[in-house]
């Protein structure tokens, strides 16, 4: 049986327990991978490993704080990994763990979807 609320996403109580326990694992996900930051840091990891610095320039429009707590709860789920160098000067470097790199057919699948429906788009207002 799947909750009624996982991370404070709240699925209806009128909904039968087939169609909650089919929508369980998608509420999850989203509790995991919502908002308006994860799933771009998570695509900039695809890559491989970054430092800070290279993923603020890889996403130019994210303040300082917004990544690093977007980095905390990645991290805290167990998507993002947080490996500190200590070396002079001391660097942190993030990357996907095993968890995360399971995400790279799903970000696949995102990027076609957006380029598909961004062209559609594109299209029907031309």
């Amino acid at each position: 049986m799947c909750e009624m609320e996982i991370n404070g996403l709240k699925m209806p109580e009128s909904m039968d327990e087939k169609t909650r326990s089919q929508l369980c694992p998608v509420v999850y996900a989203v509790s995991k991978l919502g908002g308006k930051w994860k799933l771009i840091v998570v695509h900039n990891l695809i890559e491989g490993p970054k430092r800070f610095g290279e993923l603020r320039r890889a996403i130019p429009d994210i303040t300082q704080r917004m990544l690093t707590l977007t980095l905390r709860e990645l991290e805290e789920d167990g998507i993002v990994n947080r490996e500190v160098f200590e070396v002079v000067p001391p660097h942190v470097e993030y990357s996907l763990t095993e968890i995360g790199q399971g995400l790279e057919t799903v970000m696949s699948s995102l990027g076609d979807w957006g380029r598909s429906n961004f062209q559609q788009r594109r299209n029907a207002v031309a």
